[in-house]
């Protein structure tokens, strides 16, 4: 069986049962047959052993509309799908070390306006960002310390019509230390810089793991959220009844805050990729 003909004929059933949902049956149906409420987006790192012209592919099988945390020499490729590229890389990465320690303000200035251009050229609107690891910063002065940083780079966005997106991470698990690992620190960041061209990757995963509450969380702060990152917990893999989360009912929140955006699989499969991708997207598909 191959990889088209696998997604048609299990993602519907195994997607169902799995979470108790409706049946879907792909049958003669027309394929991208989503409900068109929700804009589905995809991690390209979660699919490193694919290429991207395959992960393209599967997207579009699949009805995903972007292919997101790319670099610029990505861009034509997912354009040749007629794809987008929901969040963009900051060139370089910097989970660890970043905008929280005054010593990388210059580089990050640099990088970033680097970057905007070719982001806005490409028709994109969306980059990452990071606070970095705590190393000896308190809470307060990290954040003051990315307020100073950001500034710059969040005025030069505000004029290329850009959002900068700072991540949230948990610290529990996956990134000790990382300053950024709180919904409140972050809403406070965005206060402190005080611009729409500067809001919050909220990622599901990550925040259930640190500090749970996902869906009174939203309701509360979905003003400073701009984009949504999906993975099971635990784990960070597959968003199947062996883990924790409802993700319909987390979508479901997510629609009622009047969401327009993109929410993106960010999960690690353990079983064939593409599969367990359509069937993320399915069980997101409210």
């Amino acid at each position: 069986m191959n990889r088209k003909t696998a997604i048609k004929n299990i993602v519907g059933i195994s997607a169902a049962g799995m979470l108790g949902i409706p049946q879907i049956s792909f049958g003669n149906e027309k394929k991208n047959s989503l409900k068109g409420n929700v804009n589905h987006s995809v991690a390209r790192w979660c699919y490193s052993k694919k290429t991207l012209e395959e992960l393209c592919e599967a997207a579009v099988d699949i009805g995903i509309k972007s292919v997101e945390l790319l670099d610029p020499e990505d861009f034509p490729t997912i354009q040749k799908y007629g794809l987008t590229c929901a969040m963009c890389n900051s060139v370089p990465l910097h989970h660890t070390d970043s905008f929280n320690n005054p010593k990388n303000h210059e580089g990050h200035k640099k990088e970033y306006f680097d970057l905007m251009p070719k982001v806005q050229d490409a028709g994109y609107d969306k980059i990452i960002c990071f606070s970095g690891n705590r190393n000896g910063i308190d809470d307060e002065t990290g954040l003051e310390n990315c307020a100073v940083g950001l500034d710059p780079i969040v005025k030069e966005a505000e004029k290329r019509n850009l959002t900068i997106c700072i991540e949230v991470f948990n610290s529990k698990v996956n990134h000790p230390g990382y300053m950024a690992d709180s919904t409140e620190w972050a809403v406070r960041l965005c206060e402190k810089i005080g611009s729409p061209n500067f809001k919050i990757l909220y990622d599901i995963y990550h925040m259930q793991v640190q500090e749970g509450d996902i869906i009174a969380t939203i309701k509360k702060y979905h003003p400073y959220i701009a984009h949504y990152h999906t993975a099971g917990v635990p784990g960070r893999h597959e968003i199947d009844d062996k883990q924790e989360l409802y993700y319909p009912a987390i979508m479901q929140a997510i629609l009622d805050t009047g969401y327009k955006g993109f929410v993106a699989q960010e999960f690690i499969p353990e079983r064939d990729p593409f599969t367990s991708l359509a069937e993320a997207v399915k069980i997101c598909d409210v």
